[in-house]
């Protein structure tokens, strides 16, 4: 690790002009920098820490119906705040999921979106062939140890999963990620904040250099809903698949589902055919099981990972059960 500056930043505006600057990083909870920084990840001239700006933390309310919550609002806090626990469960839950109860205390709702991919040959002590970590060098998982590795979106350039819950209930949520760039900023929609391979294999996320979260908007209540983390151990644990379920029912019927899908690729993974067909159909019916295959059409396994198509079409069935039942 080598030396960097430290500076507190006291105000959106000097944030995002601290974060203009070349090799500059900006932290919040700071639970990943440090290890980034340890194994030669990053090596940032300097670190902005943007945890005594006023204004971005908490949760309210919004005209529509829905919430906003700042960007430095604690996991621990969002998960527990009546708005989100009862309006949200999906979402409650895949905070709780995702990590200890200390790290929850510290990681913020808006940095835990920027968490980087959890590929062994990214976080190499010693350098790998990876082109997240060093752009041009290949993929090491694509012929080597891939067993926790994408089954959609991936190329031969890259094969990691993104590894956070919170964004796969975020995606299903149809939420955004509001900026501040100094200028206008952007909404981002949370199903295309990460990056996939095919658009550039060592980008992480969209956001530009300079451009920070601020908040994250989630549209009108999702009582119906819940959230399945499969991992090889109860204890905290990436998952291994990951599914978020958002229901809309008349009676036993589903007018509409939203059901997005965690550790299977770069980005949480919505499946849109299965949304499409589920439409009109009862629970417990033929129709859903078959509406869940179409979802997975597309899906392409690795050397070692082919259990995991089965395991997600799994998950899946099972959290529109436990989201029926929210």
């Amino acid at each position: 690790m080598r030396d960097f500056s430290f500076v507190q930043a006291r105000s959106r505006a000097d944030a995002v002009a601290l974060a203009h600057l070349p090799d500059t990083m900006v932290v919040a909870g700071g639970t990943e920098i440090l290890n980034w920084m340890r194994i030669g990840i990053v090596a940032p001239d300097r670190v902005i820490d943007i945890t005594r700006i006023q204004g971005m933390e908490g949760v309210e309310p919004l005209p529509n119906g829905g919430v906003r919550i700042g960007a430095l609002t604690k996991l621990n806090d969002a998960a527990q705040h009546p708005l989100i626990r009862d309006g949200y469960p999906v979402f409650s839950e895949a905070i709780l999921k995702s990590a200890s109860a200390q790290i929850r205390n510290l990681a913020t709702i808006g940095g835990n979106p920027l968490q980087r991919v959890r590929c062994p040959y990214f976080r190499a002590d010693e350098p790998t062939p990876c082109n997240k970590r060093t752009p041009g060098s290949g993929c090491a998982a694509l012929h080597g140890s891939n067993e926790k590795h994408a089954i959609f979106g991936w190329t031969n350039d890259c094969v990691a999963v993104h590894p956070a819950d919170p964004p796969v209930a975020l995606a299903a949520l149809d939420a955004v990620y509001v900026t501040d760039d100094g200028g206008a900023g952007r909404r981002i929609p949370a199903g295309s904040f990460n990056v996939l391979p095919g658009q550039d294999p060592s980008a992480h996320s969209v956001l530009r250099r300079g451009e920070i979260i601020t908040a994250i908007e989630i549209g009108p209540h999702a009582p119906k809903s819940a959230y399945l983390k499969i991992r090889e151990r109860e204890s905290y644990e990436y998952a291994t698949v990951s599914a978020a379920v958002a229901l809309d029912l008349e009676g036993d019927v589903i007018r509409r589902a939203r059901i997005a899908l965690g550790s299977v690729a770069m980005r949480p993974w919505r499946l849109a055919e299965t949304e499409r067909r589920i439409a009109g159909h009862a629970l417990g019916s033929a129709a859903i099981a078959a509406a869940v295959d179409a979802g997975f059409a597309e899906a392409r396994p690795l050397s070692s990972n082919a259990y995991k198509i089965k395991l997600a079409r799994n998950a899946v069935l099972r959290t529109i059960e436990l989201a029926a039942r929210a």
